[in-house]
Parts: structure tokens; C-alpha cells; sequence
């Protein structure tokens, strides 16, 4: 959609946020000693899992939960995770198991949900997720521009997939998004997908944290309005993508002013085509 700049719209919420059995929060979450109103630490990690798959094709959840267990995230937003999908990933419900491995709460915002494969199976769905060990107040699926995978003539359109969620942490809301932008090499659709982010996130008050795969790096021309909202939070973190050798840094933690990044790390892991980013803020406790 070269040249739109339209504000993005909003799907209903969906489901009801997904509960596992929650473990305490970790140590992260205490607040700093001798201040009148201390900061929140939060470790937030980003991973695109590749529906399961690691960097050997090979899908094996358990290997994802893993090297999601060993970031000992607070949050960590997700990326292409199948629902019931197919046999690529052997129709799990990838969202509520890596919960349940992991004891964490998890909220899923479909990009494409489908009829089922069968006559007696579940609906098809594919999208980004949000894992959460600490409550989650609200959760919302918003539409932005997305040029379909799934229709053989796409043409630029509002679809669902940029999931928000309202965490609670210790006295503050924090509000965290999980995004896929566009993979094409034209940036036209991540340009108005920028946009349609920034129209979200504008009506939202208080701390922000979007996470995601960009399919672009930092320095990339429609990347450009994001840095007058956002901060990168690991530009030293190293490179993402491939697993295997990273030479591209498209796998980005940013956050909003006020937000102190203390530490950020890429961690090196074959359990999927990407590498995960963890970040260890301090969110100040106030906003709404």
C-alpha cells in the first residue's frame, strides 16, 4: 500500500487468555531497595519459533520449550506459531502446550484462521503469541496492512495478527506487542504496517514494549518512524537470523521512553531458523 498512511483498525479481543499453572515470578520482579516509587525490573524476550522447527527442520517443541525455559523471561513475544495448522507441525496447538510446558499464561492472535483439514479436525490458525508470568489484565488481536500468503493474487489489506497485551507487574501496566512484519523485499507493506503500529500504540498510556521479527534491520528506511516512539533496545546484541552464522539483526526488542534497557543478549540455539533476544528492563511504575 505505497503512500497509505491509515490508521489501523482493531479486531474484538479474542479468546480468553490461556492460563497454565503460573510459576512466581522470578527474582527480576522485586523492586529496588530505599526508593520512594522504584522502577519494575522485567525481562522481556522476543523468539520467532518457525512453527517448531529448528534450524535442521526437524520439528520438536520440547527442544523449543527449552530454549524458551533458558531465557527465564518475564514476557517473551512469539512469532509463526501454527494452531492445529498441519502435519509441518503435527497439528499441535503450539500456543497452549509451549504454556503448559513452560507454566506460563499465553495469549494467541491469529493472522490466518482457517477451516479445519479434515471433516472432524480444528480450525487451522496461524499467527504471534505472548507468554506471560505475570497476569495479564488485557489482551487484544489488532488489525494492521498485511499482503496475504494464503491468496494466490494479495493485495494489501487490514488483517489481524498484532497481538497487545496489558501485563500486571508489581503496581505497573505494561503493555506489550508481539509483531511478523511483511517478509517481501519491497517495503511498502512493512512501511504501512509501521504505521498502523504506531496508530495502535498511540492510543495506549503508560510503558511499551514491542517485540517481533521485522524482517528488516534497524537501519531500514521503513523502519524509520518507529525511532521517533521506540528505542532498540539491544543494538549490541548481535545478529538474529540465520541461527546458523547470523548476518542480519531482524529480530528487535524497542521500547518506550522512560523504559531503562540494564542488559540485552542474542542467545545462540539451533531450536528454530532464528536466534532469540532476551532484554532485562526497569519499567517505571505508573501509567494505565
Amino acid at each position: 500500500m505505497p503512500g497509505s498512511r491509515r490508521p489501523a483498525r482493531t479486531t474484538a479481543v479474542l479468546a480468553t487468555v490461556l492460563l497454565a499453572t503460573a510459576a512466581p515470578a522470578t527474582a527480576a520482579a522485586a523492586g529496588a531497595p530505599g526508593s520512594r516509587a522504584p522502577a519494575v525490573p522485567l525481562r522481556v524476550a522476543t523468539y520467532n519459533i518457525h512453527a517448531g522447527a529448528g534450524q535442521d527442520q526437524v520439528f520438536d517443541l520440547d527442544r523449543t520449550a527449552d530454549a524458551l525455559r533458558a531465557l527465564h523471561a518475564d514476557v517473551i513475544g512469539l512469532q509463526e506459531v501454527d494452531v492445529h495448522w498441519g502435519a509441518r507441525s503435527d497439528f499441535a496447538d503450539e500456543a497452549r502446550a509451549l504454556a503448559g510446558k513452560l507454566r506460563m499464561r499465553v495469549f494467541f492472535a491469529p493472522i490466518y484462521d482457517l477451516g479445519p483439514a479434515g471433516q472432524d479436525g480444528e480450525r487451522r490458525q496461524y499467527g504471534v503469541a505472548v507468554l506471560s508470568r505475570h497476569p495479564v489484565l488485557h489482551a487484544e488481536n489488532h488489525e494492521i496492512t498485511r499482503l496475504s500468503t494464503q491468496s494466490p493474487d494479495p493485495v494489501p489489506a487490514p488483517a489481524p495478527g498484532f497481538a497487545e497485551v496489558v501485563v500486571g507487574v508489581r503496581g505497573a501496566r505494561v503493555h506489550v506487542y508481539s509483531t511478523h512484519l511483511d517478509h517481501r523485499a519491497d517495503p511498502a507493506v512493512r512501511a504501512a504496517q509501521v504505521a498502523d503500529m504506531l496508530a495502535v500504540m498511540s492510543a495506549d498510556h503508560g510503558p511499551k514494549v514491542l517485540v517481533g521479527d521485522f524482517n528488516a534491520e534497524p537501519g531500514a528506511p521503513e523502519l524509520a518512524p518507529l525511532w521517533h516512539r521506540l528505542r532498540d533496545a539491544a543494538p549490541d546484541a548481535g545478529d538474529t537470523y540465520p541461527a546458523t552464522g547470523p548476518v542480519k539483526r531482524i529480530d528487535l526488542v524497542t521500547v518506550s521512553p522512560g523504559i531503562v534497557v540494564r542488559g540485552a543478549r542474542t542467545v545462540a540455539t539451533e531450536a528454530s531458523d532464528h536466534r532469540p533476544v532476551v532484554t532485562d528492563l526497569r519499567v517505571p511504575r505508573r501509567g494505565r
